[in-house]
């Protein structure tokens, strides 16, 4: 077993519950195998999102990427903040994610934010199945990103995400970002946030 496999293996979720193997599988590297994404891969990442839920089935979704040595990649990682800067050039693929703001008839569609995390939901667990990992960025600059791509007056950026196949190697990572790849992961316990017949108002 090589050492990526077992980091990997480590990383499995720790469900209290057992849940569907691509949701336990899933988690967000940092460095990412040398094998090219290739057009297909993106192709079928982005059929998965077409076919998410959506209010109305306004599909309010908007995607633009870039592949490493592109003019696109290269305007999507100087729109990051330095931190991701400092490891998100080992993707070979980088993404920004937009939503429409408004509805057809123009009214505010509170929903659109909900849909686009739908439509990032499908595209996660399809690249999963594929063995290819996605790191959702909240880290970079949304208005920087907007002129450079000269997004129209109505769509809003929101994350950015580095795409590439499991794998890579550690050593590629400044030494506390090696330790964060190979911590446990965590989350908050269910009775936390799911709450039967009544709201828990404690924090």
């Amino acid at each position: 077993m090589t050492e990526y496999e077992q980091i990997a293996l480590d990383k499995i979720a720790n469900h209290e519950h057992e849940i569907y193997a691509l949701l336990k599988q899933r988690y967000s590297p940092r460095v990412f195998s040398e094998e090219p994404i290739g057009k297909q891969d993106m192709k079928q990442l982005f059929e998965a999102a077409r076919w998410a839920a959506s209010c109305n089935n306004w599909q309010p979704w908007r995607f633009i990427y870039g592949f490493k040595g592109e003019e696109g990649y290269d305007k999507i990682y100087d729109c990051l903040d330095e931190f991701n800067q400092s490891w998100a050039d080992n993707a070979p693929v980088l993404m920004l994610t937009a939503y429409k703001e408004k509805t057809p008839d123009g009214k505010d569609n509170f929903h659109a934010l909900h849909d686009l995390g739908l439509a990032m939901g499908n595209m996660t667990v399809q690249a999963q199945y594929k063995g290819i990992a996605m790191h959702h960025m909240a880290g970079f600059d949304w208005k920087k990103a907007q002129e450079v791509f000269d997004v129209p007056e109505g769509y809003h950026f929101s994350t950015a995400v580095a795409i590439g196949y499991f794998g890579g190697e550690q050593e590629k990572l400044p030494e506390d970002l090696q330790e964060q790849e190979q911590s446990e992961r965590e989350r908050i316990p269910q009775n936390d946030f799911a709450f039967e017949n009544n709201w828990n108002a404690k924090e």
